[in-house]
């Protein structure tokens, strides 16, 4: 094992294994007769351009040069280049002028040696033989099984193979599937990871300072940028071809990217072969949980009908509209006067939309489903982990983050590698990570605070709209209310996000984590804290809170003066449900447009900024920008926190509160359907191609799902138990009347004795109380149902859940097959004394793994003899 500290002493080394020329491109690529000419070559047109570093600089003049140009920056820069020839790369150099600067660019390739090399070093794993199974995801067998076309298939062209892999050795060299071709061996993605371990660990400094690596130069602003390049542009040629002769990035394009693609499967295999892992993971979890919202969505939808039904046969609700004036309401602020209860007949038939008997089932069926929806994603996780080679994939030891690397006060040697490495101490960093936590729970107290005025402005806005001369805006109080206090709720908590989003960036710094990956969990983990406050502390308010704590008739409950608010003539849960229609909806709307509008036009300016340029190239009629110029324009790919985040955010809408908003999944159905196809065309067509990373699975955001199922389970059992009116009239029925008839009169108290005295008419209100205000115990009866109840559905859920956990095992057979399989393969491929052909896989000369072949019958043994046999011949050995 060689380590990091070697590098520049073994690249002499490296030069020496080199007995042929290292770029054999140029013969392969001009024989080709129908693929088009790579133009990610060098200037001799057979050099493969692997990388690409870019940085601006005025133009040569004496006053702009001493003004705007750094010579420690220009040090840096000759000193990191000639350290990256050192190391054995192909380096050569172009410009771009334009108007006002000049943008330099290096272009970067690696020879076969360089390669071979740091593929041993970090790792990368090869072909060791073609395996002829096909991945088929779920629903496609469920088609297959009942013999119907399945019509969300789509035949790719040119399928990336798959293949039994280990990791590379270059003494074995010869024993790995299509080594003889260097140009083909190693893949493009993994030629860029191996150009990004370079420029990640060439020091252009001290190292004890912690100069090292592209990052700190992208930092400090040495380079403006560094990036791979696209496999040319992703546009389809005019006339028509054959599909097998478009590049990948077209294939993406054309059978990705496209609006008419929508109801097609992705083709993952592509989506990894192009922009790696970690990326082609994203995708495929968000392709995973849209299938899966199918079902949710249906059942969802089912429920809403059902509750349409409902509506027109409901007993209470007839009940109420025929009441006329059988129920005179107490007023709903000081300032009001009483109303007929009668009045609110739609109001009340709307709320039996989301209230009914079906949004149980509705909460009972998301409770699992999220459940068995996170069993079946690490199963599909393994699988797709397995056959793209990340299965037994651990994070090598991670360098420093640059910015760790700048700020730290000290520096240690590192126990693994043996080098000196910035350092800093772990006593302070706990404190610097508790006062992160502190300044989070004040941004937590600042979005009640939010909520807080938001509940003021509602209960104020009703008074003023009370006071008004017209009759429809004073019938129209509360919703108006309502409507325009969730409005204003949806911006401050876009607003909020921002902010805290920036604030997050700033304390995770702060805190000063080594690792990246340690870095991105801590910054991850607050955001989510805060958005999960901020998004869900509105809605929790409604369902849990609201029309609580409002007392009764002559003993109202006030805060900071003003009459705490009641729930809607329709609910609580009706109000839950607009509440959810409105920030979800809203909250993803906004999102599509800025995702679909905003790239577009940061990608304008851009170009806008260099039209000087194409316009001098049109008159001069130059060729085509070359591809490094065409890539600079585009955007900088910024990862997938907020991609994830979104979803994660929406997750939680439609699992926690569900049952208050049946529609909720079908809205997030049709959301992500479009949301996949914008991130699709931004990776395609908007950014730069990012350095392909590897990752075994979906990261923290796998334990961030799983903290909203459970929370999901215990906020359908306490919505249900304590918003729903599903309780109170399942007592109703059991206890009084099976037809529900007096239900409405059941739950309305008559005010207490002195308010009537002072109001000289009685008045009614919500509640299970006396005349004197004291609970009845009916209330005392339903509290012990609602907290038994409670404690059933969540033990019921949660065991259910258990056992589905026991019963789906997170790796399926086949997988694990494969994977000893691979494994063998592996060992047999790596072993120092072992034969090449069929001695190295056996078995698999004359038949397929696994296919079953009749025994041969064995020589049965001769039959022992007998003991007086024995005897005899031991009488006569002995005479």
């Amino acid at each position: 094992m060689r380590m990091r500290g070697e590098q520049e002493v073994n690249s002499t080394s490296m030069k020496t294994m080199e007995t042929k020329p290292d770029i054999i491109d140029g013969n392969i690529t001009m024989n080709a007769p129908v693929a088009p000419r790579d133009r990610n070559m060098f200037s001799d047109g057979s050099t493969r351009v692997d990388f690409v570093l870019a940085w601006e600089e005025p133009h040569n003049s004496e006053k702009e040069e001493s003004t705007a140009i750094n010579p420690a920056q220009s040090k840096w820069r000759e000193t990191f280049l000639k350290k990256l020839k050192y190391s054995g790369l192909l380096v050569e150099k172009r410009d771009m002028v334009q108007a006002k600067a000049r943008i330099c660019f290096v272009l970067l390739s690696a020879p076969w040696s360089v390669l071979c090399y740091y593929a041993e070093e970090i790792s990368l794993r090869v072909p060791l033989q073609v395996v002829n199974s096909s991945y088929t995801n779920w629903s496609a067998q469920i088609f297959q099984y009942v013999s119907v076309s399945n019509p969300m298939s789509q035949d790719v062209p040119n399928p990336p193979p798959d293949f039994y892999t280990c990791q590379f050795r270059n003494n074995k060299l010869e024993r790995f599937l299509g080594s003889e071709d260097r140009e083909t061996f190693f893949k493009t993605t993994q030629r860029h990871q191996i150009l990004y371990e370079i420029l990640a660990r060439t020091p252009y400094g001290s190292v004890s300072k912690g100069e090292v690596g592209i990052d700190r130069l992208l930092n400090e602003q040495v380079f403006t940028s560094a990036y791979p390049l696209h496999e040319g542009g992703f546009q389809l040629p005019s006339s028509p071809v054959v599909p097998e002769s478009l590049k990948l990035r077209q294939i993406l394009y054309a059978y990705w990217a496209q609006w008419s693609c929508w109801k097609r499967y992705q083709p993952l295999d592509h989506i990894r072969e192009y922009f790696g892992e970690k990326i082609a993971l994203y995708f495929a979890w968000l392709g995973f949980y849209t299938a899966w919202l199918v079902p949710a969505s249906l059942v969802g939808t089912l429920v809403f009908l059902a509750g349409l039904w409902l509506m027109t046969t409901d007993v209470p609700a007839k009940e109420l509209c025929n009441s006329g004036g059988d129920f005179i309401m107490c007023p709903l602020c000081n300032i009001c006067s009483s109303w007929n209860y009668s009045s609110i007949c739609i109001t009340y038939k709307a709320g039996i939309l989301f209230d009914n008997g079906g949004t149980v089932f509705l909460s009972v069926f998301m409770s699992l489903w999220a459940v068995t929806f996170l069993e079946y994603w690490k199963r599909t996780c393994s699988s797709l982990s397995h056959r793209w080679d990340c299965s037994d994939f651990q994070e090598i030891e991670e360098r420093p983050r640059p910015e760790f690397a700048t700020m730290a006060p000290m520096t240690m040697r590192n126990p693994l590698t043996g080098s000196e490495e910035p350092y800093f101490p772990e006593s302070k960093r706990l404190n610097r990570v508790l006062t992160g936590c502190m300044i989070m729970i004040i941004m937590v107290v600042v979005v009640l605070m939010f909520l807080i005025a938001i509940i003021l402005y509602r209960s104020i806005l009703s008074i003023v709209i009370s006071k008004a001369n017209y009759s429809f805006f004073i019938f129209s109080a509360g919703r108006i209310a309502s409507l325009t206090g969730s409005v204003l709720n949806l911006l401050v908590i876009l607003i909020l996000s921002r902010v805290y989003i920036s604030l997050a960036h700033i304390l995770t710094r702060w805190e000063m984590h080594r690792t990246q990956t340690k870095y991105e969990d801590m910054f991850i983990l607050k955001v989510f804290i805060f958005q999960f406050v901020n998004f869900y502390s509105s809605p929790v308010y409604i369902a849990f809170f609201k029309g609580r704590f409002i007392g009764y008739p002559g003993n109202y409950d006030t805060l900071f003066g003003v009459r705490n608010e009641d729930c809607g003539s329709g609910g609580c849960l009706i109000e839950l449900a607009q509440e959810l229609l409105i920030i979800m909806v809203g909250k993803q709307l906004i999102n599509n447009v800025q995702e679909f509008i905003m790239p577009k036009v940061r990608a304008w300016w851009q170009k806008r900024k260099r039209r000087v340029k194409e316009v001098q190239e049109e008159e001069g009629g130059e060729e085509a920008a070359c591809p490094w110029e065409v890539d600079y324009q585009l955007l900088l790919c910024e990862g997938l926190f907020s991609e994830y985040l979104e979803m994660v955010i929406q997750f939680g809408f439609i699992t926690i509160f569900v049952a208050a908003c049946p529609l909720a999944p079908l809205f997030a159905l049709i959301n992500n359907w479009v949301e996949i196809r914008l991130d699709a065309q931004k990776f395609v067509t908007e950014y730069r191609r990012p350095v392909v990373e590897r990752a075994p699975d979906i990261g923290i955001w796998f334990d961030i799902l799983q903290f909203i199922t459970y929370m999901a389970v215990l906020g359908n059992a306490f919505l249900i138990a304590f918003t729903s009116s599903f309780l109170p009239r399942l007592y109703y029925r059991y206890t009084r009347d099976a037809s529900l008839s007096g239900y409405i009169n059941f739950t309305l108290a008559t005010s207490p004795w002195n308010y009537t005295r002072e109001h000289r008419h009685a008045c009614r209100y919500r509640g299970l109380r006396d005349e004197n205000g004291k609970y009845l115990p009916e209330y005392f009866h339903l509290l012990a149902i609602r907290l038994g109840f409670i404690i059933i559905f969540e033990h019921v859920v949660f065991f259910i859940g258990r056992l589905i956990d026991m019963m789906v095992p997170d790796i399926p057979e086949d997988v694990e097959l494969k994977m000893k399989r691979e494994h063998y393969m592996a060992k047999e491929a790596l072993a120092e004394n072992q034969a090449l052909g069929r001695a190295m896989f056996p078995g698999e000369v004359n038949g397929t793994a696994g296919e079953l072949r009749q025994r041969k019958p064995r020589r049965s043994p001769p039959p022992a003899p007998r003991m007086t046999e024995i005897s005899e011949e031991a009488d006569t050995l002995g005479s």
